[in-house]
């Protein structure tokens, strides 16, 4: 498996459109050396329930869990394929497990493309794109229903990038979910002290949360010494997922349009409800890596 290599203002990527869109490497020059943006996926992933892929992938019909592998659409309770055998849910969409194909392809840019028309319940298309600009890698997602009814749609982005012991994190929020077992929400509320990152703080050794009404920047300062990122996000994703376990040399912060569960959890979805998509209607969103050199000279 080949992957698609982009190489543009200082910046370059790998992707591996036929592994869900992966973007296995974003690198950047500077100083006379390549910095890894992205914790980098060194291995092809399976098209199974595991989702340690790391690098970075779009996340569409929706983000996160449907646990049960249930949608709540109204007064209907729709069962979805299950993909994580672990605790019978549906994980991340179905994006992630499929082939995209390559629509536009350039030195500083791919367009790939993913259809689903299983209607168990979905039918949709969606278009992914990475692009690499002067400062900045952009990565854009957007879907479309194809399917004859009205239903709930979401999307996200979910990026793996390195932590050392020093990484620190700079994000403003509302409010988060309150977790039960197995990230299974049993309310909302305003952020607790310990997942306050809105002053700029170390990154706990361990740590999950999904914040709910993010303000669209957050800042990742010291993911590899003198090395800091700039995450910016659409209106459309302003509800993001931290995560890090115990030990792990890279942090996870995912830009989503809905909270953990909101495809099948009341409480979640009346806080971040999906978008409602009428037949051929779309739902899309965009995200930024910016990269800043913090230290000018780099240390040998």
């Amino acid at each position: 498996m080949q992957p698609i290599r982009l190489e543009a203002h200082d910046l370059t990527a790998e992707i591996l459109p036929q592994a869900g869109g992966l973007v296995k490497s974003l690198a950047w020059r500077h100083a006379g050396r390549d910095h890894a943006l992205l914790y980098p996926a060194d291995h092809a992933p399976r098209a199974d329930s595991t989702a340690d892929r790391h690098g970075l992938w779009p996340l569409v019909p929706f983000a996160n869990r449907a646990f049960g592998a249930r949608l709540l659409h109204g007064g209907e309770r729709l069962a979805l394929p299950v993909n994580d055998a672990t605790d019978g849910s549906t994980m991340h969409g179905f994006g992630w497990q499929a082939a995209w194909q390559v629509v536009e392809h350039g030195a500083d840019h791919v367009l790939l493309r993913h259809a689903y028309d299983r209607a168990d319940p979905y039918a949709y298309v969606a278009e992914f794109d990475v692009t690499l600009l002067p400062g900045a890698a952009r990565f854009s997602l957007a879907v479309s229903n194809l399917g004859q009814r009205a239903l709930p749609f979401g999307i996200g982005l979910h990026p793996w990038f390195p932590r050392s012991e020093h990484t620190r994190l700079a994000a403003t929020a509302r409010g988060a979910l309150r977790f039960g077992p197995r990230y299974r929400a049993t309310g909302t509320g305003p952020v607790m002290p310990a997942d306050d990152h809105a002053a700029g703080r170390l990154l706990p050794p361990e740590t999950a949360v999904s914040y709910l009404d993010w303000d669209g920047v957050a800042v990742l300062s010291e993911i590899a010494p003198g090395l800091a990122l700039t995450i910016r996000a659409s209106a459309t994703l302003r509800h993001p997922v931290l995560w890090t376990p115990a030990g792990a040399p890279f942090v996870c912060f995912e830009p989503q349009s809905h909270a953990i569960g909101a495809p099948s959890e009341p409480v979640v979805a009346a806080a971040t409800p999906l978008a409602l998509l009428q037949p051929g209607e779309t739902l899309s969103g965009w995200m930024t890596l910016e990269p800043t050199a913090t230290i000018e000279n780099d240390r040998p």
